[in-house]
């Protein structure tokens, strides 16, 4: 479910540093935590000291549990808001274990709502979410390459590139690739 971290890149020990903020402010012991997020409290202790690298999983499970999305997150940790990003200044997060890697070509800010993101997919890559982290949340995918199927509150979409589509998520989501086809695609969250 984690990544050893033998040592640790300051974007790790910010985002540690951050998760156990979040916790401490909702004045969620680690025992809670565990039950909201299904977790163990093992590995949440071990990601709030910095000791492993989250999985695009389990990053999942902590922004549900707090009703955040994984982007608006990453930005907590990120550097201050700037209207003109470069791609070489453009966060990149990846999870190999998983296949996956996000970079936030436009993060979200204190003061803007919306963010875009450019995502990529290995093949035969399957990620599951069990829950919206903040229900209603607007999203709007468009596929560059490759296939995807989306599954989204029980309705399944086969996107082809070009395609776009646009939902509004309350519950359980998965993005499967074939084993012939990774994808790549961009997502704007509103």
């Amino acid at each position: 479910m984690e990544t050893p971290s033998p040592h640790p890149d300051p974007l790790d020990q910010h985002l540690a540093l951050r998760l156990k903020s979040l916790r401490t402010e909702q004045f969620w012991s680690l025992d809670e935590l565990s039950r909201r997020s299904g977790i163990s409290r093992a590995t949440l202790s071990r990601l709030e000291n910095a000791e492993v690298s989250p999985t695009a999983s389990v990053l999942g499970k902590l922004c549900a549990a707090y009703g955040l999305t994984v982007s608006r997150l990453m930005r907590m940790v990120e550097a201050q808001f700037e209207p003109l990003i470069r791609p070489d200044a453009q966060a990149i997060w990846s999870d190999p274990q998983q296949g996956f890697r996000r970079r936030s070509v436009s993060p979200p800010a204190a003061t803007l709502a919306g963010e875009a993101l450019l995502c990529e997919l290995d093949p035969d890559t399957h990620i599951r979410y069990e829950a919206s982290p903040r229900p209603g949340l607007e999203h709007h995918l468009v596929l560059q390459e490759g296939q995807l199927r989306i599954t989204v509150d029980c309705h399944t979409y086969d996107l082809q590139p070009g395609d776009c589509l646009r939902y509004q998520l309350h519950g359980a989501s998965a993005f499967d690739t074939p084993a012939d086809s990774g994808a790549r695609y961009y997502l704007f969250i509103v």
